[in-house]
């Protein structure tokens, strides 16, 4: 198996007195699909704040290339070829494909006028890549479905040189066909076999259908870990729940 791009050894984060994340390791291997699960408050999203530069981690390391990573800002993160995709995606409803593709990126003359022709050619090739065919870049992102904006910023990500694609709840708040063009997309990334995803969702069936690799959060803690294949035949949908008994709890419930 080749080297991960991305290792995470023993992350502790700590805000004051409260333990967000208490020795958490995680593996991201390129072509792979590895889902971050667990329920709200589970620390998936220090993690991912941490991965990305948001937050210094208190101790433990992160690994690019089996190098130690420090991460000073999101634009280090960045620069290390960690690419990702919140749930709010800061995308401009009013600005065209293209000029959401390259925001603070534009491709510019020697007077600073952008080029236009050119940034159209290159935002609607790298939507070709992943399987979104966009006719007219110049089309209002307001005007696209929540799964062809997902498509878009994951496309924006990968043209700037993510390694790690992190994907924040990607199909949360889309209709069932938007969330299949999402997961699509997603395949078709993996496909490519140079970059690793991290996948976060509270969604069981989705983290199947894409995912190669499992991480279960509960209280800043991993409490699951495995391949599809080692994972078979195990209770995800107790280890999402942070590892309780779910037939129990449903007993308890009716009880009630």
């Amino acid at each position: 198996m080749a080297e991960p791009y991305m290792r995470v050894e023993n992350i502790v984060k700590k805000f004051g007195p409260f333990i967000a994340l208490n020795g958490v390791n995680l593996e991201v291997y390129p072509g792979e699909v590895h889902a971050l699960l667990g329920d709200n408050g589970a620390g998936k999203s220090t993690l991912i704040k941490t991965l990305a530069g948001v937050h210094a981690p208190t101790s433990g390391q992160i690994y690019i290339e089996g190098q130690p990573a420090n991460f000073r800002s999101p634009r280090d993160a960045s620069n290390a070829g960690i690419g990702t995709v919140y749930q709010d995606l800061a995308l401009n409803q009013l600005m065209s494909v293209t000029r959401n593709f390259f925001m603070g990126r534009e491709i510019t003359n020697a007077f600073g006028s952008m080029k236009m022709d050119e940034m159209d050619k290159i935002a609607h090739e790298e939507m070709l890549k992943i399987g979104i065919d966009f006719s007219d870049p110049t089309q209002a992102v307001g005007t696209m479905s929540g799964g062809q904006r997902q498509t878009l910023a994951i496309a924006r990500a990968i043209h700037f040189g993510a390694r790690v694609l992190i994907l924040d709840e990607p199909t949360s708040a889309l209709g069932q066909k938007q969330q299949m063009e999402v997961l699509k997309t997603i395949k078709r990334v993996r496909a490519r076999g140079d970059i690793g995803i991290i996948f976060i969702t509270h969604n069981e069936i989705h983290s199947k259908l894409v995912a190669d690799r499992f991480t279960f959060l509960a209280l800043g803690q991993v409490i699951g870990e495995g391949t599809k294949a080692e994972l078979e035949g195990q209770d995800i949908r107790r280890l999402m729940a942070g590892g309780a008994d779910i037939g129990q709890l449903e007993k308890e419930f009716a009880e009630l």
